[in-house]
């Protein structure tokens, strides 16, 4: 019998996390970018916290456990999520989605480089796939870079990847008990979100509440109720059923997804080198992290 609930799950991290960059474009059109990442963690931590009272789980974590969310929510949340969010006040995001799909490249040469993983030369040809997907990305745009404006959201854009692959690398290397993940959550989301609209007062030069859009306010709490808790749940979900390996496929569908919104509703210019850029980017990153696993029909028991 067909797990209906098992298919939902991975559609909706599929295709809400596929709309993640283009809802941030959206939102950040007349919100501060500062205020859209957040309103979005905030928001994110209330729903969370109602939760928890409701399931009669919140509790205090500790003082110990306490640093470790709050690491990771640094890297995760303020420096990738917020960066990205930053970034894409200038960057398109088909272009924020496709870059930020190389963050594997990262964690796999920090995890080279700590011992966590080995060398494989199979590996060794996506990372070099990977880069010429992005020599392709800047070939012929390479002269927007004088836009100084631009240049700094590149160069966030990056810095925000760095913080993704740390986080994870930083996961992998203390070998992080989950717990009660949504519990953790709670207290991710609650920092990421109060540093960074502090961040929000301290950074814009305008934030002038009058001036933010009905389109761009829904998009910002899409964001919050779809983006950073519903997926989640279903990613959750989908993680009791099947392996972790499978369940990465998803990236791939995701950056898919993304770069096809843009053009079909920001109508972003998605040219023949962009997309010799996409497949030589996501092949990378396949061939990075294959694993004959991804393609077993596998399931976890509970």
């Amino acid at each position: 019998m067909k797990d209906y609930k098992l298919t939902f799950a991975v559609l909706t991290v599929a295709i809400v996390w596929g709309t993640t960059f283009l809802s941030i474009r959206v939102a950040v059109e007349t919100i501060p970018a500062w205020f859209v990442a957040g309103i979005r963690q905030f928001l994110a931590a209330i729903i969370m916290l109602l939760i928890l009272l409701y399931r009669k789980e919140f509790k205090w974590i500790g003082w110990k456990d306490l640093k470790y969310q709050l690491i990771f929510s640094s890297l995760m949340l303020i420096i990738a999520n917020g960066m990205t969010t930053v970034a894409e006040e200038e960057v398109t995001s088909s272009l924020t989605s496709l870059i930020s799909a190389c963050s594997p490249i990262l964690v796999f040469m920090g995890s080279l480089a700590l011992g966590l993983q080995k060398f494989h030369p199979r590996a060794f040809i996506g990372v070099i796939m990977c880069f010429s997907g992005i020599v392709f990305i800047f070939w012929d745009g390479i002269h927007d870079l004088k836009n100084p404006d631009y240049a700094l959201g590149i160069l966030f854009l990056f810095i925000a990847i760095a913080g993704w692959a740390s986080g994870t690398i930083f996961t992998k290397k203390m070998n992080i008990q989950s717990g009660n993940i949504f519990l953790n959550l709670f207290y991710q989301f609650l920092f990421a979100g109060i540093v960074q609209i502090i961040f929000a007062f301290l950074l814009s030069d305008h934030y002038n509440f009058e001036n933010w859009s009905i389109k761009s306010i829904s998009a910002m709490l899409y964001l919050a109720v779809f983006g950073s808790v519903a997926a989640f749940f279903a990613f959750h979900y989908a993680l009791t059923k099947v392996s972790p390996v499978q369940i990465s496929i998803l990236a791939y569908i995701n950056t898919l997804i993304s770069i096809f919104l843009s053009w079909l509703i920001l109508n972003e210019d998605i040219s023949v080198k962009f997309i010799i850029a996409a497949v030589l980017i996501i092949l990378g990153v396949f061939i990075i992290n294959y694993n004959p696993q991804m393609f077993k029909k596998q399931k976890i028991e509970q």
